[in-house]
């Protein structure tokens, strides 16, 4: 049987949970039931249910490997890079639609840099790009760089663990 998951960001809140719980079908109804009731103050219901149900994913589909950005930029300033991709991660709590992001730099030319951010979807990116901490930060990384940053839209058409 396919596991299934299931991702509080996908459903913002005022509290900005992100707990993501993933297992067989009715383990995770019924552990999402249980937290929607202690943590969110829902009322344990048949709708409640079959609205978690409703929102199940495969856990195979749920790791946000299908939409990636690929950002390409030149910078000296690494170390202040991490400050704000830290600054970043702290003040997109909750609201964030990615869901990892990997930063690599070239190894002939330790300058260049690019990173990799994963989302579920082309629209949840967007919807990330649109946040104001999402711009206050593109601003600020623009601004660490010698050239603006390059960005590729990438539809993943395949991924395989090897």
């Amino acid at each position: 049987m396919a596991r299934k998951a299931v991702d509080c960001r996908r459903t913002p809140s005022a509290m900005n949970c992100t707990l993501r719980i993933s297992g067989e079908e009715e383990e995770v109804v019924r552990a999402a039931a249980e937290h929607m009731v202690s943590v969110h103050g829902h009322e344990d219901s048949a709708q409640l249910r079959q609205e978690i149900r409703r929102d199940l994913v495969d856990e195979s589909t749920a790791d946000g490997m299908h939409f990636v950005q690929l950002i390409e930029f030149r910078t000296k300033r690494r170390s202040e890079l991490d400050e704000l991709m830290d600054e970043w991660e702290r003040t997109t709590g909750g609201k964030r639609t990615a869901v990892r992001a990997v930063i690599t730099h070239d190894h002939e030319d330790p300058d260049i840099f690019y990173e990799f951010v994963e989302f579920p979807s082309y629209e949840e990116a967007m919807r990330n790009s649109r946040l104001p901490e999402t711009d206050a930060v593109a601003r600020k990384m623009a601004a660490l760089c010698e050239s603006p940053p390059v960005f590729h839209n990438l539809d993943v058409d395949r991924v395989q663990a090897l």
